[in-house]
């Protein structure tokens, strides 16, 4: 992606806190010459050194879930993005601009076998049940085993090492405080939950 030096990440720290709050991403492969994508939550996989890596299912009946081992995919993840009008700069005169955070990656994948695409499925639900606590988390042991193997013949599971992983944080660096602290303002008066992501992702970056 276009990134410009002041926007740029590429802390894997940093980019995998993003990975685990926003989880939902997109991906994309080429099949048959066109750029084909999926949806899908995913598993962080950070104790995997280095960049870290992901674990994600699909459809079986999408066509990215007939890619093979060692099929080229690229991962997109959009987290917190908002508009900031140019009326919210205390001092610069310019035009409207979009603050965002996106994170990008790619790698091969390798599709995982029957007890790992369990896991998988397990694993995320414990992962998002985790965050609706003090409910009592759903359990895969809540389903009768004959229908969740049923289940699991409708989905494919992957996995996949980043062998390229990098951010881009576009929120007002480049502006002086005056005009940053503006945008925040601004975007806090705005008040709805987009703009607020965007301000407080401001505050950490901070100037």
């Amino acid at each position: 992606m276009y990134r410009p030096s002041a926007f740029a990440v590429d802390d894997a720290s940093v980019l995998h806190d993003v990975i685990r709050n926003r989880v939902f991403a997109t991906i994309a492969a080429v099949r048959d010459g066109a750029v084909v994508f999926a949806y899908a939550p995913l598993i962080l996989d950070a104790e995997n050194g280095g960049l870290g890596g992901i674990r994600f299912h699909l459809a079986i009946g999408n066509p990215l879930a007939k890619l093979e081992n060692g099929a080229r995919v690229s991962m997109n993840l959009m987290a917190a993005d908002a508009y900031v009008s140019p009326d919210w700069y205390r001092k610069l005169v310019t035009v409207p601009t979009w603050n965002y955070i996106a994170v990008e990656g790619e790698g091969a994948v390798r599709r995982t076998s029957r007890e790992e695409l369990r896991k998988l499925v397990v694993d995320l639900s414990a992962q998002e049940e985790e965050k609706l606590l003090p409910k009592p988390p759903w359990l895969i042991d809540k389903v009768p085993p004959a229908r969740t193997e049923a289940l699991l013949n409708g989905i494919v599971g992957f996995s996949l090492s980043f062998e390229r992983l990098q951010g881009k944080f576009k929120l007002s660096q480049d502006k002086s405080q005056d005009d940053f602290d503006g945008a925040i303002d601004g975007l806090e008066a705005r008040g709805d939950a987009a703009s607020l992501a965007v301000a407080r992702a401001m505050r950490r970056v901070g100037k």
